[in-house]
């Protein structure tokens, strides 16, 4: 069986540029799903079928006709032109696995936290995640069976978001829906370092003018 290199060749006038996005959530909530709606190659998963014993710890609630689970993480790639390529990790949803986030998020660019209003306790602790590392992140709201059930301001509310985060419904099944997600995050991530480069500039001002006047 013949396997696709995960790396596209490098132009010669246009080195190779990676960059990594996470695609985080709770159990059951579409972060394979999503992963494979926008990956220009067959996206590597690792899944294991739920059994008896994982039933058994994991609340199947909201998502009863779920029957398998990640157990590592979702790997995709989308190439641009000039030698950009993008790469998504989607995490393991289930606590059990979170001590493989760390890893999977050294040098991500930004994180999509994926949310299932029907079970919306399950995101609080990726949210928390992000946070505490100051790893920009937007939400979006997956809407499944084409549903939009809570408004994005009310979800924003119900977890306590700052009003900067985008919050965004979303259908992970649809490529474009996925599209604008990515688009989104990464319009987010370049405000947020231009607006923390502004305050650095101003900081260095203030500084130097109160020495000025020492």
């Amino acid at each position: 069986m013949a396997y696709k290199d995960s790396d596209p060749p490098a132009d010669a006038g246009n080195p190779l540029i990676a960059t990594k996005i996470l695609i985080a959530g709770g159990f059951g909530v579409g972060k394979t799903t999503m992963v494979g709606s926008i990956s220009e190659v067959r996206p590597l998963r690792t899944e294991e079928t739920l059994s008896e014993l994982s039933t058994a710890v994991d609340d199947l609630g909201g998502v009863e006709r779920k029957t398998a689970t990640t157990v590592a993480m979702d790997f995709g790639r989308i190439t641009f032109p000039k030698g950009l390529v993008l790469y998504l990790f989607g995490t393991p949803g289930q606590e059990r696995f979170w001590f493989m986030w760390d890893d999977l998020s050294f040098g991500a660019l930004g994180a999509v936290v994926l949310v299932d209003t029907r079970r919306l306790a399950d995101c609080f602790a990726c949210v928390d995640y992000f946070e505490r590392r100051d790893t920009p992140f937007i939400l979006g709201i997956n809407c499944f069976d084409g549903a939009l059930r809570h408004k994005p301001e009310d979800v924003r509310i119900a977890l306590d978001l700052d009003p900067h985060i985008p919050v965004l419904p979303c259908d992970v099944r649809q490529r474009d829906s996925v599209k604008g997600l990515l688009v989104s995050l990464v319009r987010y991530v370049i405000a947020e370092r231009e607006h923390s480069a502004s305050g650095e500039i101003l900081a260095a001002r203030s500084l130097s003018a109160r020495q000025g006047d020492a």
